[in-house]
């Protein structure tokens, strides 16, 4: 017998982003825009490869960051008639274009960077060094910004990791400026420039395959589901669970349905409470609908299979 479908939807929208970040995405564009137009005219004038290809980096970022934004702000929108989710999967899209722009940009900069140590040129390393200095000290501020923010959260997140990296890589280039001062070695503006190219492919394969991933809603890195199967086969008065879907709504916010199969005396309000409490606790799913059927209570309720 099939219970009339009952109903429970929790919601908790703005629990995962704080408003402050909206303050944090100006700052840290802002920032990063500005530093981008001097360190892409020191790169053109003092003829580095490795200030072009960290000022590239750093556009991107700047990109990157633009589209986190504009899907942290997306995430805000009101469901609609027409979209009843809003825009949330605006913020997954966003982590996905980031990550295949990333891709793209540290590809060809890789190449131009092989065609260089055939054909080194010399750079004014002197210049180089306190431009990428500078870029350390914006970057880890800008990281600052986004320190602490939700760790389920891959647009934070991934905010938070470009920033921290490009710090790092201005670390680099600052190393191979003073190389080059020291060694005249022609070839480390190139290498450091290779270098930095594979740093941000690392860096951004998770975002691109973890983003790709949710697009296709797949189950939210952090969730086992198997352990979420268990946890609803664990509350008291539940025979079995099955169309047990977890998803992501947003990088923020999985979602989870499922059919539960029920026995015995007790009622289903207190097992639909019991099972919003649990999954909220266990893996922080705030959106759980779920639906009671009822199981006539004959010997065979006893022996039927967890599925």
């Amino acid at each position: 017998m099939s219970h009339p479908h009952a109903h429970n939807h929790h919601h908790g929208h703005d629990h995962a982003m704080p408003g402050n970040y909206g303050r944090a995405f100006a700052i840290g564009i802002a920032l990063n825009v500005a530093f981008v137009v001097v360190e892409a005219c020191y790169g053109w004038v003092t003829g580095s490869l490795a200030l072009l290809a960290d000022a590239a980096h750093n556009l991107s970022d700047v990109g990157g960051l633009l589209l986190a934004w504009a899907a942290f702000a997306a995430a805000r929108l009101k469901p609609s008639d027409s979209k009843t989710y809003g825009w949330r999967r605006g913020s997954i899209l966003a982590s996905f274009i980031n990550a295949v722009i990333l891709l793209v940009a540290m590809g060809s900069l890789g190449w131009e960077a092989i065609q260089r140590f055939t054909n080194p040129a010399p750079i004014a390393a002197g210049t180089v060094m306190i431009v990428a200095a500078i870029g350390v000290v914006i970057n880890a501020v800008t990281a600052a910004l986004f320190m602490g923010g939700p760790e389920n959260d891959l647009n934070i997140r991934g905010a938070f990791l470009h920033m921290a990296a490009d710090a790092l890589v201005s670390v680099g280039v600052v190393i191979a400026g003073a190389l080059y001062l020291w060694q005249g070695w022609t070839w480390i503006d190139p290498l450091a420039s290779l270098m930095i190219a594979l740093v941000v492919i690392i860096g951004t394969w998770s975002l691109f395959r973890q983003s790709l991933h949710l697009l296709f809603d797949g189950v939210p890195e952090h969730i086992k589901l198997p352990e979420v199967r268990d946890c609803l086969q664990s509350i008291d008065g539940v025979v079995s669970v099955h169309d047990l879907h977890v998803w992501a709504m947003s990088t923020a916010e999985p979602a989870l349905t499922a059919h539960l199969v029920v026995c015995g005396e007790r009622g289903t309000e207190a097992m639909l409470h019991e099972a919003q409490r649990l999954l909220h606790q266990r893996f922080g799913i705030e959106h759980v609908t779920l639906q009671i059927e009822a199981e006539a209570c004959t010997a065979a309720c006893a022996t039927t299979p967890a599925s």
